[in-house]
């Protein structure tokens, strides 16, 4: 995941330009995340959850959520960069186990639940 390794040299070169390194200890970088996320569900929250994939095709729509999300994805690649954490494998290794615990066999169409 090369992408995901650049993403994070420009996410660290960015920082480092602006001297904001000092301002990215994993508490803050968390704290911005959970924002960032709470302006992605602000767009979602009053809309049906039936209608959602087609009032989001609008084109002012679909580019107000890209700017949610690449928010989120840069503070979720910046933590992951802080603490040393290889997002990538960590992601493929998730799905790998996640492949493990619910076999399509036996979940096709089935919301997982915790016990």
């Amino acid at each position: 995941m090369a992408e995901i390794a650049e993403l994070t040299a420009a996410v660290r070169e960015f920082s480092q330009e602006r001297d904001w390194e000092q301002f990215h200890d994993p508490k803050s970088l968390v704290l911005a995340l959970v924002g960032e996320v709470g302006e992605l569900a602000e767009l979602f929250q009053w809309v049906p959850a039936a209608d959602a994939v087609d009032r989001f095709a609008a084109p002012d729509r679909r580019a107000r959520a890209a700017e949610e999300m690449a928010d989120v994805l840069v503070y979720l690649v910046r933590l992951a960069d802080v603490l040393g954490v290889d997002l990538g494998a960590a992601a493929r290794a998730k799905l790998a186990d996640s492949h493990r615990r619910f076999p399509a066999a036996d979940h096709r169409g089935v919301a997982p639940h915790k016990p």
